[in-house]
């Protein structure tokens, strides 16, 4: 009875979200051309001060391309560069999901979540860009489940295959084309409850390796009972195809166990445990990890404790450690360079261990979670 509420309860909130966004896609762009000379560089979701919603479509310095409304809170964004295609969703347990093209002026397409499923916020392409993966709930049977929805079609569902776990949260697909490494968190949630998780006391978070066409389980890593209540969150591979993670920990504050951590398709979960000098107080949340773009440097963002670590992806080593109050936007730039955002409006380039390259401040804009580097 309760499940059946919860998916009633979602059915109208989604009615009134896709009406909303219908009549918002219906608009043009705020900025439906690019100046000569500009080109995008990030994008992210993010608060405006009279309380809009939208995608930002970011230049390398900060400046506004392009603004791609939303009707409600946004999380994520997966980006198929070679297309121009990318798809914000809606933050868990959010039920819509906008696609957009930046090769031309077309409207964006919002779709949704089915009845009886809603968004955890990620997905990624196919490596040719006709598949969109999304990471959904399963509302009655509880359960993880990776929704399979085809491009062309606008985004028309045409499958989906189980996550192997409970709520699954960010999901990528690894160099091979054929894997996807997905994060699940361990954490039940319906939409009539918002963000309350349901399952707290016996979270089972794991990460698993999928196979993308048939959906079959190549390898799941459990952590162990001790750390049940260790949500794996957020994940990307490095360039020996390690996936490593960060993970919210939502256990006592006592007992904060290590937040970061890697594994492989044939290597067990593995904790970072810097030695004490090196021991960075995370405050039990990592909301973001990033890879540099040669796959050496995995920085971790922890918007509560206002820290970003970088670490060597080879040693496992904990190479620098930087404040940046509320940041948790995070993205490989150019060499070593990584771009990161706050919730104050700020964009900021810094390489690892030195002093911020640059920054910039955008007034009356509060960045979400994720920065994602285009193209």
């Amino acid at each position: 009875m309760a499940t059946d509420m919860a998916i009633n309860v979602a059915i109208d909130r989604r009615s009134l979200l896709i009406g909303s966004l219908t009549m918002l896609a219906a608009r043009p762009f705020s900025a439906p051309a690019f100046a000569a000379g500009e080109a995008i560089a990030f994008v992210s979701a993010s608060k405006h001060a009279d309380g809009r919603y939208s995608v930002l479509l970011l230049s390398v310095d900060g400046a506004i391309l392009r603004d791609v409304p939303l009707s409600a809170r946004g999380h994520d964004i997966a980006i198929h560069g070679p297309s121009g295609r990318a798809v914000a969703f809606a933050r868990r347990p959010g039920t819509f999901a906008v696609a957009f093209t930046t090769m031309t002026n077309a409207p964006p397409v919002v779709f949704a979540a089915a009845a009886d499923r809603h968004f955890y916020g990620h997905g990624v392409f196919s490596l040719d860009g006709r598949l969109l993966y999304v990471s959904e709930n399963d509302i009655r049977g509880a359960r993880g489940v990776i929704g399979i929805y085809d491009v062309a079609s606008n985004y028309k569902k045409i499958g989906e295959h189980p996550s192997h776990g409970v709520g699954p949260h960010e999901i990528i697909l690894l160099s091979d084309g054929k894997t996807l490494a997905v994060a699940n968190g361990g954490l039940d949630t319906v939409p009539d409850f918002d963000r309350v998780d349901l399952n707290r006391d016996a979270m089972q978070p794991s990460l698993t390796f999928v196979d993308a066409a048939s959906g079959a389980l190549r390898a799941k890593h459990v952590l162990p009972d001790s750390l049940r209540q260790l949500s794996i969150r957020h994940i990307v591979a490095d360039a020996n195809g390690a996936v490593w993670f960060g993970a919210q920990w939502e256990g006592g504050p006592s007992e904060t166990p290590q937040l970061i951590g890697c594994a492989g398709r044939d290597r067990a979960i593995t904790l970072i445990d810097p030695p004490e000098r090196n021991r960075v107080d995370l405050k039990g949340y990592v909301g973001s990890v990033a890879a540099s773009r040669d796959g050496s440097v995995i920085a971790a963002s922890a918007p509560k404790a206002g820290r970003i670590v970088f670490i060597d992806s080879a040693s496992g080593a904990i190479k620098a450690a930087s404040d940046f109050r509320d940041v948790c936007g995070i993205a490989g730039d150019h060499d070593a360079v990584f771009a990161t955002t706050s919730g104050f409006g700020v964009l900021r380039h810094e390489r690892p261990g030195a002093a911020p390259i640059s920054q910039a401040e955008l007034q009356d804009i509060a960045f979400d979670n994720h920065l994602r580097r285009w193209g």
